[in-house]
């Protein structure tokens, strides 16, 4: 154990500082994004905004559609100004976007506006951080640093089951310090603001690993472990690296598609947790109980739900690293943690079964499932975006997380379609059921359609 602790202390470890960064910064986009889905309650109901469930999934599905659309143009600026530049402007512009939520009244066409404004802002975050992550890990590192900044998604939804509830109670009928101001209104304002504060922290902390060496802030022993892999040209300073690649020529090679089938099938279903979660909960659950103690159910189930699904995201980027220290190949130990962990929703299949036991007990199987299935789509995320870096060069990583960034976006608006459709025709019983069958197969036949594209490790080497 001594000679583990030597071994890192005389290499370094400020690598895991970008990643704690990294953490802070999906951890204030995830806060920012889950506003809405615990707001979804007071917007369909008579004393908030009077929509319906297919009103709030055009909502979703607008902001899932800038957020996909936008990831294109936000991966290959990203390639393009570095990634300092890049994650920070991406930030200040989803804050601004999110505060003006506050100010767009009732109806349903100006929260679309201001919604896909934060689309396109947020579009920036992953493909910043993957490539961040590229940057300063080697490969075999890359997908545990993933699963920590990935983690940062559950973190901030844990964080708005409680911290929303608590905005629509302190501010019921406005608040006399802040004139008219109501609650789900503070709801958007705050966790807006929080991403300003990230913003001192990154401009301070964050540097290519070139510059840090240059300034002596790391040592040379960790600059050329980051840069270990014979693969792979070491990387070098933000304003040397402008030779980014087209997303078209992308395009042509499978490994790109590859990616995006990956992201195409299983990013909609982390969206339809995020977005309907608290909705399932309360119409499965929560009938005939009191208004408080429905948001203390509906808080209390999915804090455990996204707290669970934060030992996934660690824990799954750490299964590829514990196969590659015994001497596995990195994509063959990455696409056998792939596997393995694809086969673990299908439990969804048992939920609405189990949700009908009696009392507490259909609750708790329930929501057990449903967490270990968070958890695995998480260990799955981790394993996915670090595939990326397994086969395409630093400078191309922004770009085709872009891509793939995209079509997880596309295919989360259909997911997004298919709840609202589900809920309102079909009712809880069979539109849940519907939607968690759907959930519980996208990551095995994701699997197959990676496979089937890249059936054996061929990273590019020619861009």
């Amino acid at each position: 154990m001594s000679n583990v602790k030597n071994v890192t202390e005389k290499i370094g470890k400020y690598r895991w500082t970008i990643a704690a960064l990294l953490l802070f910064s999906t951890t204030v986009n995830y806060m920012d994004r889950n506003v809405i889905g615990f707001l979804k309650d007071y917007f369909c109901s008579e004393e908030g905004f009077g929509w319906t469930s297919q009103d709030f999934s055009y909502l979703t599905s607008i902001f899932t559609l800038f957020y996909a659309g936008f990831t294109l143009v936000a991966g290959w600026i990203i390639d393009k100004i570095g990634t300092k530049v890049g994650l920070a402007a991406s930030l200040i512009l989803w804050s601004v976007a999110g505060i003006a939520s506050a100010f767009m009244g009732k109806g349903l066409i100006p929260h679309c506006i201001a919604r896909s404004m934060f689309g396109a802002g947020e579009a920036g975050n992953f493909p910043a951080s993957i490539k961040a992550v590229a940057e300063w890990f080697p490969k075999k590192e890359r997908a545990l640093a993933t699963g920590i900044f990935n983690s940062g998604s559950n973190i901030g939804a844990m964080i708005c089951a409680i911290f929303v509830p608590w905005c629509l109670l302190t501010w019921t009928e406005g608040s006399e310090f802040l004139g008219s101001l109501h609650g789900w209104q503070m709801a958007f304002i705050i966790t807006g603001l929080i991403g300003f504060i990230w913003l001192i922290f990154w401009g301070f902390f964050y540097k290519s690993p070139k510059k840090m060496l240059e300034e002596g802030r790391i040592g040379q022993a960790e600059y050329e472990y980051i840069n270990s892999d014979a693969d792979e040209a070491p990387a070098v300073a933000e304003e040397e690296d402008t030779k980014s690649v087209s997303w078209g020529k992308m395009l042509t090679y499978k490994q790109t598609w590859s990616f995006a089938a990956g992201k195409f099938l299983t990013d909609g279903i982390w969206w339809f947790l995020l977005f309907w979660l608290p909705t399932y909960v309360k119409q499965q659950f929560c009938g005939g109980m009191s208004a408080d103690d429905t948001a203390y159910t509906v808080m209390i189930t999915n804090f455990i739900v996204f707290g669970v699904a934060i030992v996934g995201s660690v824990y799954g980027g750490s299964i590829p690293l514990t196969l590659i220290n015994k001497g596995w190949e990195t994509y063959k130990a990455r696409m056998t943690s792939l596997l393995i962990i694809a086969c673990v929703p299908l439990l969804l299949l048992l939920t609405q079964t189990v949700a009908k036991f009696d009392g507490m007990t259909g609750l708790v199987l329930a929501i057990t499932i449903i967490s270990l299935a968070g958890a695995a789509h998480q260990a799955w995320s981790a394993n996915l975006f670090s595939t990326v870096s397994d086969m395409f060069p630093k400078k191309a990583v922004g770009t085709v997380t872009g891509i793939g960034t995209a079509m997880g976006g596309l295919g989360g608006v259909l997911v997004q379609l298919l709840a609202g459709y589900c809920d309102q025709q079909l009712g809880t019983e069979k539109g849940y059921a519907v939607m968690f069958a759907v959930c519980a197969f996208a990551y095995l036949l994701a699997y197959i359609c990676m496979k089937t594209l890249v059936p054996k490790h061929k990273p590019i080497t020619d861009l």
